[in-house]
């Protein structure tokens, strides 16, 4: 294999890691407004949790956007 059709396969797996990333977040918001909906006295404490959580999910895509520049 060429360096060069090693580098797009990369990218390639990069941009699905990308998109795994924001369907990741969205199944985290999602189930924090269903938690939310369901006991709305513990919506603070979930919303919080949240957020950290979709940080976490989003520092992922952050590092994959970064090494798809480098690459």
């Amino acid at each position: 294999m060429e360096a060069e059709a090693a580098k797009y396969i990369a990218k390639g797996m990069i941009i699905l890691s990308m998109l795994a990333t924001a369907i990741g977040e969205g199944m985290v918001a999602a189930k924090a407004m269903e938690a939310i909906g369901r006991n709305p006295e513990a919506g603070d404490s979930i919303f919080s949790k949240m957020i950290v959580g979709m940080a976490i999910c989003e520092s992922t895509a952050i590092y994959a956007l970064v090494a798809f520049f480098i690459i």
